[in-house]
């Protein structure tokens, strides 16, 4: 089925045919399709548009990310499947590394998820083959790899869940979310908490990158006066005060 651009449900169309299809290419997991359903929910609440204070995240974790020693981002099923393209882009405007990081980890995906990021120009995808655990989590959800998201002082994760993101911060991990539920425990434990869709927020942040990417004073002037915390309430005013103007 073609749906035309002008369709108002367009990107949200998309997105659901890019995940089916992901799952039918084995990259996604089953239980990914009712996570981007969640998402959607939220997004409905602020509108299916990029509101300030997620631009003000953005631009934050663009900062995070120019001044870091070892940013990585995180790739899961559903990132690679809808945004592999961006996840690429981002990572050599920063530059950063990519780590393959699974709930629902099996080899075959971990493989399936590298090959869709080479196939998009990535060089070098970790996570393959893990050599190091992070601390706190049990069974597969652990593992990661020693050169990527072990030792890196800034991690992007996407469409994380909240264990993970809570170990890492425990680590002392930097860690950047796009979540669209603002009240998850990702967005909670995270430095910087990107409440936007992914395919809108990634592009973002890369058009951030390459503006800042040579006045590290800006980006330090950015990183030292972003409060999540404030942001996240701000978020929260936002969903409020649209559900109030929709109430009337």
């Amino acid at each position: 089925m073609e749906v035309p651009e002008s369709h108002p449900r367009y990107r949200s169309l998309l997105a659901r045919h890019k995940l089916t299809e992901g799952m039918r290419e084995g990259l996604v997991a089953p239980q990914g399709l009712i996570a981007q359903g969640r998402s959607e929910a939220f997004d409905y609440l602020i509108g299916e548009r990029t509101i300030p204070p997620a631009r003000r995240a953005e631009k934050a974790a663009a900062a995070y990310l120019i001044l870091a020693s070892r940013p990585v981002v995180s790739v899961n099923g559903n990132v690679a499947a809808l945004a592999a393209k961006d996840v690429v882009r981002l990572t050599r405007a920063v530059p950063a590394r990519i780590e393959v990081n699974l709930f629902y980890r099996t080899e075959a995906r971990v493989r399936r998820i590298a090959r869709r990021l080479e196939d998009e120009g990535a060089t070098e995808v970790l996570g393959v083959k893990p050599d190091a655990r992070i601390p706190g989590l049990e069974s597969k959800r652990s593992l990661c790899s020693r050169d990527g998201i072990y030792s890196s002082d800034v991690v992007l994760v996407p469409l994380e869940d909240g264990d993970r993101t809570e170990a890492l911060a425990r680590m002392g991990k930097t860690v950047v979310a796009v979540d669209l539920n603002p009240m998850s425990r990702t967005s909670m434990a995270a430095a910087v908490t990107i409440v936007d869709e992914l395919t809108r927020a990634l592009p973002n942040i890369i058009g951030f990158v390459k503006s800042m990417k040579r006045h590290a004073s800006t980006a330090k002037q950015i990183m030292k006066a972003f409060d999540n915390d404030r942001n996240l309430s701000q978020t929260f005013e936002y969903m409020r005060d649209r559900l109030d103007r929709l109430a009337r």
